[in-house]
C-alpha cells in the first residue's frame, strides 16, 4: 500500500512539475498537449481535426498533418475546436502574447513542457497558394473585423528571430492576412 500511495504522490508531483496536461479529441482519438498560461487553459500543439470543408493539409499532403496540423478558413476554425473548447479571442492571444514577451519564450519552436510550443505551418492565401512552411505560423482568432475580414496571430522567423505580432483592424488597408477564406492553424482553449 505504501509503494502504490508514493507512485500515486510521484506521479501527481510530476505533472504538477511540468505545468501540462494532454487532452484527447474524442472526434478523432489525437492527442494534445495543454499548457495553462494566466488561468487559460491552451492546446500547445496545432489542431489535426480534418473537417469536411474548409480545411487542408499544407500543400495538399497529409504528411504534414502530423508535425505541422492542419490550415483551416476562418469560418471552418470558428466551429472545428473540440467539445468543450473555442477559438481563443484576440485579446487572449494578445495576453499569451505579453506573457510569453516577458518569459522571452518565444525563441523555442521546440513543443517543450512548459511553452506554447510554436509550429512553424505557414499558411494558405485566398488564392490557394501555401507558402512559409518552417518560415512561419498563423493563428485565427475569434476576433472578427468585418464579414469579409478576420483577427490572426503571426508568428515570423526574421533573420533567426521571431516577430510576433496580432493582427490590427488598420492593418486591412495594407495587408492581404485577413480574408477570411485564407487558411491558417488553429489553437483552440478550453471553454470557461
Amino acid at each position: 500500500m505504501k509503494k502504490i500511495i508514493t507512485l500515486l504522490f510521484l506521479v501527481i508531483l510530476l505533472v504538477e512539475a511540468s505545468g501540462q496536461e494532454k487532452f484527447r479529441d474524442k472526434r478523432d482519438g489525437t492527442y494534445y498537449r495543454t499548457i495553462a498560461v494566466q488561468g487559460v487553459t491552451w492546446m500547445a500543439e496545432n489542431l489535426r481535426y480534418k473537417s469536411l470543408q474548409g480545411s487542408d493539409y499544407f500543400e495538399r499532403d497529409s504528411l504534414n498533418s502530423s508535425r505541422y496540423g492542419i490550415l483551416y478558413d476562418w469560418k471552418t476554425a470558428m466551429k472545428v475546436c473540440p467539445e468543450g473548447w473555442r477559438l481563443p479571442t484576440g485579446e487572449e492571444f494578445q495576453a499569451l502574447v505579453n506573457y510569453n514577451d516577458q518569459k522571452d519564450s518565444w525563441k523555442s519552436q521546440k513543443p517543450q513542457q512548459d511553452s506554447f510550443g510554436i509550429q512553424l505551418g505557414g499558411m494558405q492565401d485566398f488564392e490557394g497558394t501555401f507558402s512559409e512552411m518552417e518560415e512561419g505560423a498563423y493563428f485565427w482568432t475569434s476576433t472578427e473585423f468585418d464579414k469579409d475580414n478576420a483577427q490572426y496571430v503571426s508568428y515570423v522567423m526574421i533573420s533567426d528571430k521571431p516577430v510576433v505580432d496580432v493582427s490590427r483592424k488598420e492593418d486591412i488597408a495594407d495587408l492581404h492576412g485577413t480574408e477570411k477564406t485564407n487558411k491558417y492553424s488553429v489553437r483552440c482553449v478550453r471553454k470557461k
